[in-house]
């Protein structure tokens, strides 16, 4: 990295702690001056500001990650069903087994995410893909059928409203106590960096990376359990949050290129930026009530989406 580059990083990081103490400090409850200001301080604000940068890096990052092993830049946990998979095996695991903690939760959800993804990357063998739109579409729809099953199971189980709480994608339940779970997509995170370089092998397509000695397949599902972890355990956790890991990874992209490792600290940098600034907005454009961050990074991603659609289709 060039003392440039170095620079550039280190400005970035400064902007992002900035914004990090901003939502430290802002919230309805007045920490200044309430005697038990501080104990508050510790159990509400703290917990959710690490919540931001846990559930912004790892969901950027496993975007990333997806991106490169589809060979696609649409493609991310909101566009494959990734998370529509998690939400189905919460579903389950209440259904079933209502006695299971949180932590079970989390482990059902990840497997079930973990299986939808491979259903997914095993329908991309199985077609023809003529225009890289037709990926993402894929995954939309797979998601949508996916969807339906849980809410269809959900109404005939009187869970409906349980479902739309826990999906909403909020950190205003995160305290300290359920939070704490989320280190494990923080792990994730360290992970991706460990295997960066053979994953942008892996991403350059099965001929190459085994022409230069990168085992294929143990990439393709080391990647596609991180990415299903990551999403699970954020879903059991946060909830959905749409677009993170489709608009920062591309936006990285298009400045900086497609290697991963250099990529990956702008991709963490990037995503918790990207969520704490729609958890502020979320925060404060109805305070004392409080807009969910999915709704917020909904549109903004949304909207991002479809500059970059827009982009790609110019470019071609």
């Amino acid at each position: 990295m060039s003392v440039k580059q170095g620079s550039a990083l280190l400005v970035a990081a400064i902007i992002v702690a900035a914004l990090l103490a901003v939502s430290l400090l802002v919230g309805v409850y007045d920490i200044a001056n309430s005697e038990d200001g501080g104990e508050m301080f510790w159990i509400t604000r703290v917990p959710r500001t690490l919540a931001l940068v846990l559930a912004g890096a790892a969901m950027a990052t496993s975007g990333l990650v997806m991106q490169m092993l589809t060979q696609n830049r649409f493609v991310d946990a909101t566009t494959a069903g990734t998370t529509e998979w998690a939400a189905l095996g919460l579903l389950l695991t209440v259904l079933i087994a209502p006695q299971v903690g949180l932590v079970g939760r989390m482990i059902v959800a990840s497997l079930s995410a973990f299986i939808g993804t491979v259903v997914f990357m095993a329908i991309l063998r199985r077609i023809v893909i003529r225009t890289t739109l037709v990926v993402p579409l894929i995954g939309i729809m797979l998601g949508a059928v996916v969807s339906a099953l849980t809410t269809f199971l959900a109404a005939q189980f009187n869970l409906l409203q349980m479902m739309g709480t826990w999906f909403m994608g909020s950190f205003t339940a995160v305290v300290r106590g359920r939070y704490e779970v989320l280190w494990i997509v923080g792990i994730v995170t360290l992970l991706v960096f460990l295997i960066a370089d053979r994953i942008t092998v892996a991403g350059l397509g099965r001929d190459v990376a085994t022409s230069v000695g990168v085992r294929y397949e143990v990439i393709l599902i080391a990647g596609t359990a991180l990415v299903a972890v990551a999403a699970g355990v954020t879903t059991v956790v946060v909830g959905f949050l749409p677009f993170l890991g489709l608009v920062v990874p591309n936006v990285v992209a298009m400045i900086r290129g497609d290697d991963v490792r250099s990529n990956l600290p702008w991709v963490c940098l990037g995503g918790v930026a990207l969520v704490t600034v729609c958890d502020l907005i979320g925060r404060t454009v109805r305070m004392p009530f409080e807009v969910p961050v999915s709704m917020v990074l909904g549109i903004v991603g949304a909207a991002a989406f479809i500059t970059i659609l827009l982009r790609q289709r110019s470019a071609a």
